[in-house]
């Protein structure tokens, strides 16, 4: 009993000392082995993969009770790239030497309680070798609860401050405590994370809501073994899975994992006192970033010697673009821009000095500079301006660039300021615009990055703008309020409201034109300060005595803030009580478009704008397209599939159509377009177009043109005499003879301005003002002679110019980064370099010469010869991997975009007889006109063997080469199953030429795709693997030799002989047959077509023998003295009252044919149109017609009705019409049609749309076999410009109506 009662008190004891609070004994050595490894891939089978892998020994010694010494031993480095179950890892030696050279020195760190404190190494050890000894410090850092076996905790980590999930238990038999830890690494308060390049695109919450892009879990498992000190950790093992998509990660995406875990070795006494060198602090165990500029994640190469290298790439770049873009060598401009960014200031001078005076070294290092993007780069601009060693224009294209793609840091920020105040930037007016504008640019960028954003920043803009203000130059306020709205800063309001009338504090009595740019100025600052927005743009818009353009671009800034249900009930109240119906017009239809949008910026503002049409509907509905209009059409979200037929094979395609009954992609675009006008003026005095594109999370304001034509109120007043509206030839004289009056404009107003905007930021603007029409009407007018810059141009042309144009540009250079478990950075980026070029060379004759005025070439014959180059490479890339100046593996999406347009020809051009012809060489050789390839690769580079690297494509290229879709169904298994996957295996090649032995030349579209993907749900696998498209002009048999080939178009006065009158007189027997035939429902449509008949009756019968031309093509093969091959095209237009009739004849030139083709129109005042179409022998062999008319009987609603017809086509023709006719229920299902099956006329087809309401049409199209059909069809476009029509056509007036 005694015995029993000692082991119970003994039992209690050891449980009582039991500590499991990590901890490490100062005198004791712990060794550990070490295993890290990373991969990357799609986590399917069969396709390739890339990975590194670490190991090594560690060894923790103590230096005090809360310092050790890690020591690292045994490293071994090695990559995989290739197959799983293939391939396997390989040692890299010479990148293992290097890491080992750094990591066998020792580190220090701080430990207390389970935490991973200071960590300190030598000042030679690099923040990347830190890294990844924070990642092995990190299965040290682990907090322990004994009270709780469930607990949450915010802890420093490699990944930031992040919460942490923990859940404990104790193994009974060994005492042993397994801590597992989940880290919320996508919550964290302070995250290691970093984005660059990515300012302009806005952020849009409610799309991040419906989906993500990236996706990580963190999981750590912990094994602890107590002692009466405290815990000590036995084993421990780190998993972080991350899911990476461009668009929605549940539609299919790339995957990493990375995996840690070290296992206690032993324990050991510490024989001798570590000893070590001085130290410095490398901070704690969270990831600190390695300055990534440099560490370019598409390519690796030795940085050493920079200089020479990047001369010597610089030199070669110049040399084989010299006449054309040569796209094998593309990619070495990213080459370069790594070069350029390791190379100090004075390199830079270095080599500035060398290629200065060679034009096309000069450019291209210019061209390639700007992406230096700190201070040395800034730095040397200083000097050039400075020195007054660049033009202008080379000044101007360098600013903009260096500005928009510097690191926007408050010290670069606060160093770009200089420009705005140095001489040479106001020595040009475009160069000084491009200045101040990509500041404000700067700006956006650094406040993006750095909030609240000091007010200091946009100071010296604000500085300008009340300058301008209280000097009252007009020029100057717009650039001001231009850079202003750039820099989108909320501190500017105050100054903005200073030129807002109403709002100012002070009475203002400004032009339109800088009304227009103070109220733009405040379009990025809606999304930043959206109430003080509101209550400026609100208070604007109810201000009836100001211009009408003003009020409605303040309502469009107004709904930038995205306002509420009941600030926009507040606007339909107050336009219920409008009078100015351009006003009335611009917002019911904004509101309109609005309430169609799909995209989720939109979600709750298109609910409020459909509830405010509906009530301005019945009152504001029928406004015509006169009046100012805002229209918008966009579309977003998913994906939905549709079995296409490729018309060249027997072959199915499965083909995706966007819709948004689904998330799997989270994509769209939208287009706007803006017409603002008053009631003085029947043009619009503002014109703006955008273009945006929504990807995840993100919107992208892609392009932004604008014109503001205020100037030309002036000049066209109320109206233009004798103008219609219909843009006929009469309309376009009434307009030159009111622009002949140019004389009359103000001196010191423009006539026109125009901007355009990128990514949201204005970088250009010009006017066009009274001198520069008076410039260009001098320079052109047939009375100027020497002394006209034409006369100049033209001397040199005679002479011979020869002219050569490059442009390399990085689009975009967008990056993420984000730590990992392994200490080694994620990297996710998309790169989008272009090269674009051009060449000319030209000679040209004057015959005869001219003497003394410009006039004289339009009785000259001018010839010329040429041959040049156009075109441009675009190199696409997405990397999505681990990216350190050592190595690099992961995902790469690579895509090359070549168009090359050459062209060598001769040329005759007489005004005179109002003839051109041209001449061109025979085609002799294949080239590419344009191409797409693409692939996706597993990757694998190193520092040490550079040019070793390792791109193996993702999808096997060892697949079944079989032309036809190949179809293998999926196996679904779970994750322990060893059962394989069966892939989906898609190969379409094809090859299509289309050859005349005529020409001697064809053009052929190749194409090949090679897909591999298990699961349809995942339809990111639809893009990613081979992908090659190309376009070729090729040489093709030819039935005789051609020299060359010739075209001729002849616009002068010209009779064909008698057979072109047969056959005119064919045409209008064929067409009366035709039209009789075609039998439309309207009876007003049928009275109109007897008189149209009896009226095309009588034109025949009224033409002549030798009916006149007006236009001839010829397109002729020249074969020395034999006769042409060919084709000529004549073209009659026989107008009479309200019928205007054209007729076509197509003839094949050559001997032994009798190939024709016959077109005849009919237009009868917009009432009706009808074409027939007859070709073969003679025009006899095949034809079809083709019939459209309108109707609108009293009580009846107005119809489209339109109608084909055929008798005769070829047979593959008809084949190619019945395979189409197939699939149209399936497209039509998808856009919400219904189906009805019914025999309807075998050979035509139907289709008539009736206007049901303000807004919606119901649609049928009849085909033989069915009829689709849907009711209540939305329209972009309000039915208004029906109702003119409707009336115009009443009056006999030749307008639609519908501008």
């Amino acid at each position: 009993m005694r015995g029993l009662l000692l082991c119970c008190l003994v039992g209690l004891a050891t449980s009582q000392s039991v500590n499991y609070e990590p901890h490490l004994n100062p005198k004791k050595t712990y060794e550990y082995k070490y295993e890290g490894a990373v991969n990357f891939g799609l986590g399917m089978p069969n396709l390739a993969e890339s990975g590194a892998r670490i190991t090594c020994k560690i060894k923790i010694t103590g230096v005090s009770a809360q310092t050790f010494i890690l020591q690292v031993s045994d490293l071994s480095f090695e990559e995989f790239n290739g197959f799983l179950g293939k391939n396997s890892f390989n040692v890299s030696p010479k990148l293992t030497q290097r890491i080992a050279a750094q990591l066998v020195k020792p580190f220090t760190f701080d430990y207390i309680g389970g935490h991973v404190g200071n960590i300190q190494a030598s000042a030679e050890i690099s923040d990347t070798i830190v890294n990844i000894v924070r990642g092995i410090l990190g299965l040290f850092q682990v907090t322990v609860k004994t009270t709780q076996t469930i607990y949450e905790l915010e802890e420093a980590g490699i990944h930031g401050m992040c919460p942490s999930n923990y859940a404990t238990e104790v193994n009974v038999e060994t005492k042993d405590m397994t801590i597992t830890q989940v880290v919320d690494v996508g919550n964290c308060r302070e995250k290691a994370a970093m984005y660059r390049g990515m300012a302009t695109a806005v952020f849009d919450q409610v799309s991040k809501q419906r989906g993500e892009s990236v996706i990580s879990t963190v999981r750590y498992i912990y094994t602890v073994k107590p002692t009466a000190e405290g815990g000590f950790i036995t084993k421990a093992h780190g998993l972080e899975q991350q899911h990476f998509s461009p668009f929605n990660v549940k539609g299919g995406s790339f995957q990493m994992l990375a995996m840690k875990e070290i296992v206690l070795l032993g324990v050991n006494d510490t024989e001798t006192a570590a000893v070590f060198g001085p130290m410095e602090s490398k901070g704690n165990l969270v990831y600190k970033f390695v300055n990534a500029d440099a560490n370019v994640p598409i390519l690796m190469q030795s940085l050493d010697s920079p200089v020479p290298k990047a001369i010597e790439l610089i030199k070669h770049l110049a040399e084989v673009n010299r006449y054309q873009i040569d796209s094998a060598t593309s990619e070495d401009t990213i080459k370069l821009y790594q070069l350029l960014r390791a190379i100090p200031y004075e390199g830079l001078e270095v080599m500035w000095k060398q290629f200065a005076e060679n034009d096309e070294q000069r450019r291209w290092f210019l061209d390639m500079i700007v992406e230096v993007n700190d201070a040395r780069i800034l730095k040397f601009f200083q000097m050039r301006f400075q020195a007054g060693d660049v033009s202008a224009n080379e000044a101007l294209q360098a600013i903009l660039l260096v500005m928009n793609h510097l690191q926007p840091i408050p010290d670069l920020v606060e160093m770009a300021k200089m420009f705005l105040n140095m001489p040479f930037s106001k020595s040009n007016i475009y160069l000084w615009h491009a200045v101040v504008l990509s500041y404000g640019s700067l700006v956006y960028k650094h406040c993006t990055y750095y909030t609240p954003c000091p007010v200091a920043a946009v100071q010296p803009l604000l500085d300008m703008a009340v300058e301008s203000l209280r000097n009252g130059t007009e020029a100057d306020m717009v650039i001001a309020l231009k850079a202003l709205g750039n820099a989108g800063h909320p501190g500017s309001i105050k100054t903005i409201m200073r030129f807002l009338p109403g709002v100012a504090a002070s009475p203002v009595n400004l032009p339109p034109r800088v009304l227009s740019a103070a109220v733009q100025s405040m379009r990025l600052i809606a999304a930043k300060d959206p109430r003080s927005v509101q209550d400026i743009t609100m208070t604007l818009f109810l201000q009836k005595n100001l211009p009408a353009e003003i009020r409605m671009m303040a309502f469009m800034i107004l709904f930038d803030t995205k306002p509420s249900m009941a600030l926009v009930s507040t606007v339909t109240v107050h336009l219920q009580e409008e009078k100015d119906l351009h006003v009335i017009s611009f917002v019911y239809s904004y509101f309109k478009s609005i309430a169609r949008s799909s995209t989720p910026n939109n979600h709750f503002l298109s609910t409020a704008c459909n509830v405010a049409g509906k009530i301005l509907a019945p009152k504001f509905g029928r406004l015509s397209y006169h009046y100012s209009k805002a229209t918008r059409m966009d579309w977003f979200n998913g994906m939905l599939y549709y079995r296409f037929l490729d018309l060249s094979e027997t072959v199915d395609m499965t083909i995706c159509f966007f819709s948004s009954n689904t998330d799997d992609f989270l994509i769209g675009t939208a287009a706007e377009v803006f017409m603002l006008r008053s009631a003085t003026n029947i043009f619009p005095t503002e014109i703006m177009m955008k273009g945006k594109f929504y990807f995840i999370g993100r919107i992208l304001q892609l392009l932004e043109l604008g014109i503001h034509a205020d100037g030309l109120k002036e000049l066209l007043g109320a109206g233009i005499p004798n103008f219609k509206g219909d843009l006929s030839v009469s309309d376009f004289q009434a307009v030159l003879n009111v622009l002949k009056n140019w004389e009359i404009l103000p001196n010191d107003k423009p006539v026109l301005s125009a901007y355009t905007r990128t990514f949201g930021q204005e970088w250009f603007f010009a006017d066009i003002t009274k001198d520069t029409i008076r410039n260009i009407f001098r320079a052109v007018s047939p009375s100027s002679g020497k002394e006209s810059p034409l006369w100049a141009a033209i001397e040199n042309l005679q002479k011979g110019v020869s002219w050569h144009w490059t442009k390399p540009y990085l689009i975009f250079e967008a990056r993420y980064f984000q730590a990992t478990t392994l200490g080694v950075p994620l990297e996710i980026s998309k790169y989008y370099q272009t090269i674009n070029g051009i060449t000319v060379n030209a000679k040209a004759a004057v015959n005869p010469p001219l003497t003394d005025r410009l006039g004289q070439l339009l009785t000259s014959e001018i010839s010329l010869e040429t041959d040049g180059f156009i075109g441009y490479t675009k190199d696409f890339w997405v990397f999505y991997g681990i990216n350190t100046e050592l190595f690099q593996c992961g995902s790469e999406f690579k895509s090359k975009i070549p168009i090359a347009i050459p062209w060598n020809f001769s040329a005759k051009i007489n005004v005179g007889e109002m003839k051109f012809e041209l001449d061109f060489p025979p085609c002799k050789k294949e080239f590419e006109l344009f191409s797409v390839s693409s692939n996706v690769y597993a990757v694998s580079r190193n520092i040490e063997d550079p040019a070793l690297t390792k791109m193996t494509p993702i999808m096997p290229t060892a697949i079944d080469s079989n032309d036809e879709v190949v179809h293998k169904g999926p196996t679904a298994v779970g994750p322990e199953s060893d059962q394989v996957l069966t892939p989906n295996t898609w190969h379409p090649r094809s090859n299509m030429c289309a050859e005349s032995k005529i020409y001697g030349a064809g053009l052929c579209v190749e194409s090949e795709l090679r897909r591999e993907y298990y699961h349809e749900e995942y339809p990111l696998y639809y893009f990613l693997g081979y992908t090659h498209m190309a376009l070729k002009v090729v040489p093709a048999q030819a039935i005789k030799a051609v020299d060359k080939i010739h075209f001729e178009v002849n616009a002068g006065p010209s009779k064909h002989p008698v057979s072109t009158s047969q056959l005119l007189e064919t045409m209008r027997r064929l067409s009366k047959e035709a039209t009789q035939g075609v039998r439309l429902s309207s009876d007003s449509a049928s009275s109109v077509r007897g008189s149209h008949l009896s009226h095309h009756d009588d034109l025949f019968q009224g033409l002549n023998s030798t009916p006149e031309a007006v236009l001839i093509i010829k397109a002729l093969a020249m074969s020395g003295n034999q006769k042409p091959e060919g084709y000529n095209a004549v073209f009659y237009y026989t107008p009479e009252a309200n019928i205007h009739n054209a007729q076509m004849i197509v003839s094949q030139v050559g001997e032994d044919t009798n190939w024709k083709m016959c077109i005849d129109t009919n237009v009868n005042a917009h009432v009706e149109a009808m074409a027939r179409i007859g070709w073969g022998a003679e025009c006899q062999s095949y034809e079809m017609s083709i019939v459209s008319a309108t109707a609108h009987q009293p009580g009846s609603k107005p119809t489209i009705k339109a109608k084909v017809q055929w008798t005769k086509i070829p047979e593959t023709m008809a084949e190619m019409g019945i395979r189409i006719e197939s699939y149209i229920p399936g497209m039509a299902f998808f856009l919400g049609f219904y189906e009805q099956h019914e025999r309807n006329a075998k050979q035509e087809v139907s289709a008539s749309v009736v206007v049901t309401s303000a807004d919606s049409v119901d649609v049928k199209i009849k085909f033989p076999e069915y009829t689709v059909y849907r009711q209540a069809f939305t329209v972009p476009l309000p039915p208004g410009c029906f109702q003119d029509f409707q009336h115009l056509r009443n009056t006999t007036n030749d307008s639609f109506g519908c501008a």
